[in-house]
């Protein structure tokens, strides 16, 4: 059995859909990654859907200005990213140690 994750913090729909977009932006990073060993056609498959999440990153945060939201609760958002396994996610996209190999 799975341990239970604790649960996401309370956000607005548009923080939601901010780190939502964060996350698929950083998980295609992850695989456009030129010290990760790979094919070129999986590379360009995931630079041509970044331009996508790009616009719909760009798209969330607008909402969230245009609503007044003017602050990035960066704790809150932090302890989501977490949930949502951030910090494995957001290492793919780091350059590995010298004599590591990142797949």
């Amino acid at each position: 059995m799975l341990p239970e994750l604790p649960p996401l913090p309370a956000l607005t729909r548009a923080e939601g859909e901010l780190i939502d977009r964060y996350l698929e932006a950083v998980d295609l990073l992850g695989r456009i990654n030129p010290a990760a060993s790979g094919d070129t056609y999986r590379v360009l498959r995931a630079a041509q859907a970044l331009v996508g999440v790009a616009g719909a990153l760009r798209d969330a945060v607008t909402v969230m200005h245009g609503r007044g939201e003017a602050e990035l609760h960066g704790e809150t958002l932090g302890r989501a990213l977490r949930v949502l396994d951030g910090e494995r996610r957001t290492g793919r996209v780091a350059l590995p140690r010298q004599g590591e190999v990142s797949d």
